[in-house]
């Protein structure tokens, strides 16, 4: 992922699953109208307190779900069960960069794959995770967040720094909704993190992500190649 091709593209969704699945086959069945609802970039798995057997299982049973949509899967914190289920790629917390570095991670997981970095509201942390061979950072949270009560709050402003800066794409992250989305879009976001903000909008997740593809596609941003 990076932005040297000039051609336009709209920002994208990147959409985090629920923090707990246990109905997989109801989940698996919503997710496939969801994702051939509109053009979602990536689904992180994203399953905290979970056994990674279970993890494991969601992953292998979601993998060609997100394959039949052009939908990357990112598996959060682990990317051994990233390499282990053929994921896309692994999205690594601060926390998880002191137990393995970005290039001992890519080693691990197929040729091609993503690595995506935590980077809060930290100009440093983003250059070093850029440096250190991310292909993304994620900034944040704009936005009070349900899935993170306790996150760093972080500027909008930031945003538009790094894009006007920097060829890494970013991901804004933190309390991000249908009805707030268009700010962070209009910062300068490459992708657009979701998670209760689709699954849990009133109207439903299939609505949320058609809303959010319209709005997306208002804005352009170089290509990602």
């Amino acid at each position: 992922m990076s932005k040297k091709n000039p051609q336009a593209y709209p920002c994208q969704i990147y959409l985090i699953t629920p923090p707990m699945i246990d109905d997989l086959d109801a989940f698996s069945a919503l997710l496939e109208q969801v994702l051939a609802a509109a053009q979602v970039g990536c689904l992180q798995l994203r399953l905290k307190d979970t056994p990674r057997t279970r993890i494991v299982d969601v992953a292998t049973a979601l993998h060609p779900i997100t394959q039949a949509h052009d939908t990357a899967l990112i598996i959060n914190d682990d990317p051994s069960i990233a390499a282990e289920t053929g994921a896309d790629g692994v999205h690594l917390g601060q926390a998880d960069l002191r137990k393995i570095d970005i290039k001992s991670a890519q080693q691990m997981l197929k040729p091609g794959a993503i690595i995506g970095v935590t980077c809060h509201n930290s100009k440093d942390l983003a250059f070093k995770a850029g440096s250190g061979g991310a292909h993304y950072i994620a900034l944040g949270s704009f936005f009070e967040s349900t899935t993170k009560p306790d996150a760093t709050p972080a500027n909008l402003e930031l945003l538009t720094w790094w894009h006007e800066t920097m060829e890494i794409p970013s991901v804004a992250i933190g309390g991000i909704t249908v009805e707030n989305a268009e700010a962070v879009v209009a910062a300068g976001a490459d992708f657009i993190a979701l998670s209760s903000g689709v699954w849990n909008y009133q109207k439903g997740p299939v609505q949320a992500v058609k809303l959010l593809s319209d709005l997306c596609v208002r804005f352009t941003r170089p290509q990602l190649v």
